[in-house]
């Protein structure tokens, strides 16, 4: 049995076209409905766009006291963060698992969150600007 090269090379081309358009139609439309809140959850930090990537160039350079109250505003607000999400998964998964992990998430974060508003006072540094509401409060929902 003798195979045609020309339409196995031409089959192969169209499958990779065919898998490569399905990609970007499929990026395009998650980006363009829940994908776009969701990086805009994730970009959220006391009221701006700050990425994690920010967050931590943003503590690049400092040391000391100035660390310590930039940490621990950031981490109040990444924490906050987690639990805004962890409470969107509690209400819309479909996996138990998913939402036994965000009652785990909610539980922890909002231990550690109280611990840090504590350092906070008792250091003497800012409240974290206004973050007590969270992202869902943020982003006006």
């Amino acid at each position: 049995m003798k195979i045609d090269k020309d339409a196995v090379l031409y089959g192969v081309i169209g499958l990779l076209l065919g898998v490569i358009i399905a990609a970007f139609a499929s990026t395009y439309a998650v980006n363009n409905s829940h994908g776009d809140m969701m990086n805009e959850m994730m970009n959220m930090h006391s009221g701006s766009n700050m990425s994690m990537d920010n967050m931590v160039s943003s503590l690049q350079g400092i040391s000391g006291d100035d660390f310590d109250e930039a940490f621990i505003t950031q981490m109040i607000s990444h924490h906050q963060g987690a639990i805004d999400m962890a409470n969107l998964a509690k209400q819309n998964a479909k996996h138990d698992e998913i939402k036994n992990l965000a009652d785990d998430i909610v539980s922890a974060q909002t231990k550690e969150i109280s611990q840090m508003k504590s350092w906070q006072n008792a250091w003497g540094y800012s409240s974290s600007s206004g973050n007590s509401g969270g992202m869902m409060d943020m982003m006006g929902h």
